[in-house]
C-alpha cells in the first residue's frame, strides 16, 4: 500500500529536476500522476523515458501563465479522473537581475511564472477539492523566501510571496478540509542550480564551497524533496496546513533569528 494509494495528482514543471521526481515518487506511492511543462519538446521525453521505466503518468503541455490553459489542464484532469486531490505547484525559473536594469517585462515574467502561476493552479484545483470535500496543495517554494544571496533579485521576492499565498490559501480553505503547504528547498542538483552555479567565475570552486558550508556537508537530490512533498500531500501529514517546511540540508538553521 503506497502513502498516495488512489489518489489524482497534478504536478507542474514536471519535465525535470524536482517535478519529474515528484512524478516518480508519487506514482511509486500509488497515486495517478499528470504532470505538466511548458517545455513540450521535454516533457514528451520524460513521459517516455518514465513509461520505458515501467511508471505511467501522463504529461500535458501547459504554460501555467496563461489562465485558459491552467484550466484546460485542470479540468482535462477532473474529466479523466473524476476529482483533483493533490496539486503541487513546483514550476518556476531563477533570476540574477540588478533591480536598476532589470525591465518591467523582466519582473512580469518572473513573477508570472513564480508566484502568479501558482495562484492560477491553486485557483482551479480548488473547485473539484472543495467538492470533494478534501484536497493538498504543496508549493515548492525555496530557502530563498526566509534568506538570499546577492545578485538573484528578485528571485527571493517572488518565493516569499509564495509562502504568503500558502498561509492564506490554508487559512481560507481549512474548513473545506483542504491543507496547503510550502516546501522550503536549498541547494538541489537541479538544472536551475547548474544553471546558477555556471553563471560564477570559478563554477567548480564555487560548487565546493557550496557543499562546504551545508551543515549535512552535500545538495539535496531531487528525490529527497519528492520524499518531504508525498509525505506532505499524504493523509500522513494531515494535521499540517499553512506550514513552510525546509529541505535544504541544513542550510538555513545557521541563519535562524
Amino acid at each position: 500500500m503506497g502513502r498516495l494509494d488512489g489518489r489524482i495528482a497534478f504536478v507542474t514543471g514536471g519535465a525535470r529536476g524536482i517535478g519529474r521526481a515528484i512524478t516518480e515518487k508519487f506514482v511509486a506511492e500509488g497515486a495517478t500522476v499528470t504532470f505538466a511543462d511548458v517545455d513540450e519538446a521535454a516533457g514528451r521525453q520524460t513521459a517516455s523515458e518514465l513509461t520505458a521505466a515501467g511508471i505511467q503518468a501522463t504529461f500535458c503541455r501547459t504554460d501555467i501563465t496563461v489562465e485558459a490553459d491552467v484550466q484546460r489542464a485542470i479540468e482535462g484532469v477532473v474529466a479523466r479522473h473524476g476529482t483533483l486531490d493533490v496539486l503541487v505547484n513546483n514550476a518556476g525559473v531563477n533570476a540574477y537581475y540588478d533591480a536598476t536594469a532589470m525591465t518591467e517585462a523582466e519582473w512580469n515574467r518572473v513573477f508570472d511564472v513564480d508566484l502568479k502561476g501558482a495562484w492560477l493552479c491553486a485557483k482551479h484545483a480548488l473547485q473539484p477539492m472543495k467538492r470533494a470535500g478534501r484536497g493538498s496543495i504543496v508549493n515548492i517554494a525555496s530557502i530563498h523566501a526566509l534568506l538570499t544571496i546577492a545578485g538573484m533579485f528578485p528571485y527571493a521576492a517572488a518565493k516569499a510571496g509564495l509562502l504568503g499565498l500558502t498561509r492564506s490559501l490554508a487559512l481560507e480553505y481549512g474548513p473545506s478540509g483542504i491543507r496547503v503547504n510550502a516546501i522550503l528547498p536549498g541547494y538541489t542538483r537541479t538544472r536551475l542550480v547548474e544553471e546558477w552555479l555556471q553563471t560564477q567565475p570559478d563554477p567548480v570552486e564555487m560548487e565546493r564551497r557550496v557543499i562546504a558550508i551545508q551543515p549535512l556537508r552535500r545538495m539535496a537530490a531531487p528525490a529527497d524533496i519528492a520524499n518531504v512533498v508525498a509525505f506532505v500531500a499524504s493523509d500522513e501529514a494531515s494535521a499540517i496546513t499553512g506550514a513552510s517546511l525546509a529541505a535544504d540540508c541544513g542550510l538555513g538553521i545557521m541563519f535562524a533569528t
